[in-house]
């Protein structure tokens, strides 16, 4: 009998909303704090010559929708697109991902990315929304409606739009996976709460999830009235979920083979834990199949340039963790 745990679910569906974006991702082989003045921080004119430029397919949603297709669900991405997107949905379509929900806007360039790494690892990335910024113009409730869907995740995209698809997946009774990520830091405390109120889950890293409790006003048991179960991610680290009544599980990480760059390592985990949660496996085991789908991503440069077939997963799986 085939493994559940490595089994697709033979096609549950789950909506996955957030943005869509090209990614120009570049390299600095130097340490940005090397640059840095403590004493001139109030006037940093900084230029950085970098090592190498790439443009890649990224945005959230394609990310966990790309990782997704890779364990052989079946995603279905509602998000909004530019005129420029012609063929990344022929690319997404071409690996079984269902683009219907993406909306396209004619007058404006799809979301642009630029990120910029040092040798430490550490980030400087500036975002241009570009159509992301109408997101919130599109309604996940009806492609909720249209087709029972069995959870929905609702990653970053225009603040307006992840509180409108947060509040549609709860009234159309689908279980919601409420994803703020970096977008804590846009919405407001009390967004933060009405959002994460009656998820099924909610997904951050550590730094995250202190930033949530601070703008939200709410203590860590507070937070757990609010979403069934909590996952804070811990880099390196593994991760940690918290479920209501249940305490504490902790993830380890799964085995890097070489970190190559972090870009899209939280999104593939995040497809990881989903798969998981399609199979109906214990957390523990979503957390661990979220940490194998991470280091894939780490090892590559590029959120969307690991590849794996299922047999290979498994493997990676069984080496990691017995």
């Amino acid at each position: 009998m085939a493994d559940p745990i490595f089994t697709p679910s033979n096609g549950k569906e789950v909506l996955v909303t957030g943005s869509l974006a090209f990614d120009q991702i570049m390299d600095f082989p130097g340490k940005f704090q090397d640059h840095i003045l403590p004493d001139k921080l109030h006037m940093i004119n900084l230029s950085f010559l970098v090592s190498d430029l790439r443009l890649r397919r990224g945005g959230c949603a394609a990310n966990i929708a790309y990782t997704l297709a890779l364990l052989g669900e079946k995603p279905r991405i509602v998000a909004a697109a530019g005129n420029d997107f012609d063929g990344y949905r022929d690319y997404l379509e071409e690996l079984g991902i269902d683009v219907s929900g993406i909306r396209t806007f004619d007058d404006l360039q799809t979301a642009c990315c630029f990120i910029t790494t040092d040798r430490s690892d550490n980030q400087i990335t500036g975002f241009h929304p570009g159509a992301m910024g109408r997101a919130g113009e599109i309604s996940l409730g009806d492609a909720a409606n249209a087709q029972k869907a069995e959870y929905a995740i609702v990653a970053p995209d225009d603040p307006a739009a992840m509180l409108r698809h947060a509040r549609e997946a709860k009234e159309a009774g689908v279980p919601l996976l409420f994803d703020p990520s970096f977008q804590v830091i846009a919405l407001e405390g009390e967004d933060l709460r009405t959002a994460a109120d009656g998820a099924e889950a909610v997904f951050v890293n550590d730094y995250e999830f202190e930033v949530f409790k601070e703008k939200s006003g709410l203590s860590e048991k507070d937070l757990m009235g609010l979403a069934r179960f909590w996952v804070v991610t811990l880099g390196e680290k593994g991760s940690r979920i918290l479920v209501r009544g249940e305490g504490r599980i902790e993830v380890p990480p799964a085995k890097a083979k070489e970190v190559v760059d972090p870009t899209g390592a939280g999104d593939a985990f995040r497809a990881g834990f989903m798969a998981g949660l399609l199979r109906e496996q214990p957390l523990d085991v979503c957390g661990r199949m979220g940490s194998v789908a991470s280091v894939y991503a780490v090892e590559h440069k590029g959120t969307q340039e690991h590849r794996y077939t299922q047999e290979e997963f498994a493997e990676r799986y069984r080496a990691s963790f017995g």
